[in-house]
């Protein structure tokens, strides 16, 4: 999802979020053997890419030794793991409070105060994001489902200061609102992340039921987008609809189903995010400000009945084609940059939970286009939700409440 490094590492700006054509980025030597895609199952549609290399790549295997240490578990339902400068971690609990962690697994504080969320279904307590002044103010952002009180519910963006004892949040404030509310328990999205201004982008899903699908293409609406914003949920400066008549200024992308992966390139400073298909049609995409991505007007999935998805088209002006995509399914959740050094060949390699999927997808990337795919972590049969990067090492965490961390041998 993050690294804590993220700040220095993108200075060269995510701010103009377009894919850097030119950059050239080095395949190590021991990948260019081919090998078959690692996905060996029938595609559930019969659709075909826009492009080679856009599904079922070729398949790579990781030459450097390394090892996987289960460091904690009895996690309870985690949803984000997020690194602190210090060497410290902060996990997310759905049913609403926080834990802090050492570099080896250890609890060390448990944190409440948060706002009451919703727990229904995907809901709770979703991400959340250090200000980039943390070590000085102690403030945290974080997103969570917010029951309404006729019922419905929405993606809420709060901050609050963390305790001198880092045990309370003190004086949370909601921030920002996805509206409208709907009364669903599905697709809260959320990822929240701070840009090298200190704004924070934010991935909002559409709710799944019908009513909030249409309201992925509808810019006057909240659902299915992902908003740039300031730390007191203004709309971040620059954002491509701000002054335009019956749109949420707020928003910097849309046509998005439930995106649960955003992260920024090391190099190019892009932001790269994963998105939810129904059976298959999963996504991996670069934002660009203003952009339409195309969910539900064309998308590489099938509705789970195993009909098409509205006329069931795959192309349209206007709109986006993933960079990748998955079929069957892959349920991508949280994801990650390599940052390091340590293992040479997954240098800015992006890594992505796999729920349904059970692994760690890892995907070799050379000028925006993947170019190789490897499954992580499949003997621990476990549903991946989040990762994260610190100090040469990968750190997840699963839905069965275990911690891992990935290092070098």
């Amino acid at each position: 999802m993050r690294y804590f490094l993220l700040l220095p590492i993108v200075a060269a700006g995510v701010y103009c979020a377009q894919p850097s054509s030119n950059h050239q980025e080095n395949v190590p030597a021991i990948e260019k053997d081919t090998l078959p895609p690692v996905e060996t199952q029938k595609p559930n549609s019969t659709y075909k890419p826009a492009f080679p290399g856009q599904t079922r790549v070729q398949g790579v295997k990781t030459a450097t030794p390394y090892k996987v240490d289960k460091i904690a578990e009895g996690l309870g339902k985690p949803w984000a793991i997020t690194p602190l400068a210090d060497g410290r971690f902060m996990i997310t609990e759905k049913s609403g409070f926080m834990t802090i962690h050492d570099a080896n697994g250890k609890q060390l504080k448990k944190v409440t105060g948060f706002p009451e969320v919703d727990t229904r279904g995907q809901g709770g307590l979703l991400d959340i994001a250090p200000d980039p002044d943390f070590a000085k103010n102690k403030m945290l952002y974080w997103s969570f489902s917010e029951k309404q009180k006729d019922g419905t519910n929405l993606t809420a963006v709060a901050k609050g200061k963390l305790s001198p004892d880092e045990t309370q949040i003190e004086n949370p404030t909601v921030i920002f609102r996805a509206t409208p509310s709907l009364n669903s328990n599905l697709h809260f999205g959320s990822r929240v992340l701070f840009d090298k201004s200190g704004n924070l982008f934010v991935s909002v899903g559409e709710r799944s039921i019908l009513e909030g699908r249409r309201q992925a293409q509808l810019l006057s609406s909240g659902l299915g987008k992902i908003f740039h914003i300031t730390k007191d949920g203004k709309p971040a400066p620059g954002n491509p609809f701000i002054g335009k008549k019956d749109i949420m200024p707020e928003i910097y992308s849309y046509g998005h189903r439930n995106v649960q992966g955003l992260a920024f390139h090391p190099v190019t400073g892009d932001l790269w995010e994963d998105e939810f298909g129904p059976m298959g049609g999963d996504e991996v995409n670069i934002i660009k400000p203003g952009k339409d991505y195309g969910w539900p007007t064309i998308t590489y999935s099938l509705e789970y009945s195993g009909q098409k998805v509205g006329e069931g088209i795959q192309q349209k002006a206007g709109m986006e084609q993933p960079i990748y995509y998955w079929d069957p399914t892959v349920a991508p959740s949280g994801s990650v940059f390599y940052a390091g050094s340590a293992i040479p060949e997954w240098k800015n390699n992006l890594f992505i939970c796999g729920l349904a999927s059970m692994h760690i997808a890892r995907l070799v990337i050379v000028n925006n286009k993947v170019v190789g795919e490897e499954r992580l972590l499949t003997d621990k049969k476990e549903r991946f939700r989040d990762v994260a990067y610190a100090n040469n090492m990968l750190y997840t965490i699963t839905d069965g409440g275990s911690l891992y961390r990935i290092s070098k041998k």
